[in-house]
């Protein structure tokens, strides 16, 4: 995979928002909420990137800033060697049908008003428009049965279907137009545990099946182990570390990184008893006033007087891990 080029390369990318503070006067200016604070990253083809990190670090906001559903302040987002970022609405569409995404909620994020085979075909009819209805049809009942939908199911809407049912839904929407990236902002979060565990095995199973690559927005650390090829932690809006995923999991270089890992349980009740967990002391400090110098120097038990002054940037230690930290 090393000797490939990416086929999405994330450079310097900000995205801040404009944030008047509760009663403010029309002519107060704005605070700068950094969501998104210089994120740098590439994806390989056929890989799975996994991103991690508290809510409010930024994950989603990432997401749908590579997709260009928010505005960006700043950076690159070079796909297949194209900066999105600079295309124009007409010229963004052409891309659109290769990357695509799955939501966290699966019912929210399909059209109630709709039937599923109406909300499966409609991104063809967007890409695709010279298609036949009989054409049109066939896709969405092969794409269908492939996600464990059965085909006599089309006319239904979204509400007579169980959330893992209406996430099979969303992926077949995603997969519909055949596209080479599709980016999960956290797709099993609202779904029981037996229930996740089919939606993440049916993701793996197309991503060998049609070579896609994937980029896994989870809280949960051990999906994200099981799904992803490398882990990015993301800390207010900054990348901490980057890493293999199995290396992340073996030996995390970043302290809110092992505070992470920590966390995760261990199946075994015994092993889990003796388990030091490492427990950050203060709270996420706000985006609006992030802390000088390395953003997680607040809670860092390691932090040094350096750490106040510059931000550390992503070093190499080895084995394909990237750690932001002055001390280690």
């Amino acid at each position: 995979m090393n000797d490939q080029s990416p086929l999405l390369s994330v450079r310097d990318l900000k995205v801040w928002f404009d944030v008047k503070p509760q009663g403010a006067m029309p002519w107060t200016a704005a605070d700068k909420l950094k969501a998104v604070d210089g994120v740098d990253f590439d994806l390989m083809p056929g890989e799975t990137l996994g991103i991690v990190g508290e809510s409010g670090c930024g994950k989603s906001t990432l997401a749908r800033a590579i997709m260009r559903m928010v505005p960006s302040e700043a950076g690159t987002v070079l796909w297949l060697g194209n900066d999105l970022l600079t295309l124009s609405k007409r010229d963004m569409r052409v891309h659109r049908k290769e990357m695509q995404m799955i939501f966290q909620d699966p019912l929210a994020s399909l059209n109630p008003r709709m039937t599923i085979g109406q909300i499966v075909s409609e991104p063809l009819k967007t890409h695709h428009p010279n298609l036949s209805p009989s054409e049109v049809k066939e896709r969405v009942r092969e794409v269908l049965d492939r996600v464990g939908i059965l085909p006599n199911m089309i006319n239904r809407y979204p509400h007579e279907f169980s959330g893992g049912q209406c996430q099979r839904i969303g992926i077949a929407r995603a997969l519909i137009v055949k596209p080479q990236l599709i980016i999960c902002d956290e797709p099993v979060s609202a779904l029981d545990v037996s229930i996740q565990a089919q939606v993440i095995n049916l993701l793996m199973e197309i991503q060998e099946e049609m070579g896609l690559s994937l980029i896994f927005i989870a809280h949960d650390l051990s999906v994200v182990k099981h799904i992803s090829t490398r882990v990015m932690v993301l800390y207010l809006g900054n990348v901490v570390e980057i890493s293999e995923a199995a290396q992340l999991y073996r030996a995390p270089g970043h302290p809110y990184t092992q505070a992470l890992i920590s966390a995760v349980p261990i199946p075994d009740p015994k092993a889990h008893e003796n388990k030091e967990v490492l427990i950050l002391d203060a709270d996420l400090p706000s985006p609006l006033d992030p802390p000088s110098g390395c953003v997680f120097r607040t809670r860092c038990p390691h932090a040094i007087a350096e750490c106040a002054q510059s931000k550390p940037p992503l070093t190499e230690r080895g084995n394909g891990q990237q750690v932001a930290c002055f001390v280690l």
